[in-house]
């Protein structure tokens, strides 16, 4: 067994377990460049023109594969020593992880007692609530903390990412059909759906998103990184960080991929 840690208040991500630097983007005069470090899929893109006779299941916009819990009830958060905070989700037969300052898929390992997980040299190793990280960089001891369901599309049918934010309170969402973003600001009190177009694209280690809405007098612009994220006021850990500027406004939260009803 693992040392028992008491909990800690959240603080600020520090620290990797391991990294993995992309970096680039694509001119917003074309079709943005995508990055691929891990051979991580992406879910499909619309098409432009659907043949009659296919299903009329919609398509979704491109994401990165790590903006999602792939199928995994929840989101779990692991407070650790040396400080860092960690997000986990666990699909079947294998684990999804995310740092301060990256994602990482790991492959699950055949083991007498608990669970044992591994992607090179990146080892995460789990007995009930305890969990114990291994890497080039050094060892981390973790202590499950919060848990929070994932979002599906019970919950939200016809969105494809759903991201939130508070004082003031203030949530986004892509829609699953169309190149369309909803924000809604100032607890709700204003309301915008605007085209977006996706300028950046990049998949794998260090997965990231950035749209342009808007027009050029009131230009919109969303980030989403795939690193650890948790609710500034509950505590909740989501696998996106979520950044929106507007005329000089800014909103910062958290989000994630909308699963299929499971």
């Amino acid at each position: 067994m693992f040392p028992r840690m008491s909990r800690r208040a959240r603080h600020v991500l520090s620290g990797v377990v391991c990294v993995a630097m992309l970096g680039g983007c694509a001119s917003s005069d074309g079709p943005p460049q995508v990055r691929d470090a891990s051979g991580d899929g992406f879910t499909p893109p619309p098409r432009l023109e659907a043949p009659d006779d296919v299903s009329s299941e919609p398509e979704s916009p491109l994401l990165p594969s790590a903006f999602f819990a792939d199928g995994a009830e929840a989101f779990v958060s692991w407070r650790c020593t040396p400080a860092q905070d960690l997000i986990s989700a666990a699909p079947e037969g294998h684990l999804r992880l995310w740092s301060g300052q990256g994602y990482y898929a790991l492959e699950r390992s055949v083991v007498a007692e608990g669970k044992r997980y591994r992607k090179g040299t990146l080892i995460f190793a789990q007995q009930g609530d305890e969990a114990h990280v291994e890497s080039d960089n050094g060892q981390l001891a973790c202590q499950q903390d919060a848990r929070r369901e994932a979002i599906t599309r019970a919950d939200a049918p016809n969105v494809i990412f759903k991201g939130q934010g508070n004082e003031p309170g203030w949530t986004l969402e892509l829609d699953r059909e169309a190149p369309q973003l909803t924000l809604i600001t100032q607890y709700g009190e204003q309301k915008r759906t605007l085209d977006y177009r996706v300028t950046r694209l990049d998949n794998g280690h260090q997965a990231a998103m950035t749209l342009k809405a808007g027009d050029a007098d009131a230009p919109v612009t969303v980030e989403l990184k795939a690193r650890a994220c948790f609710d500034s006021m509950s505590g909740k850990p989501y696998p996106v960080r979520v950044r929106v500027e507007e005329a000089g406004r800014t909103w910062v939260g958290c989000g994630q991929g909308v699963e299929s009803i499971r």
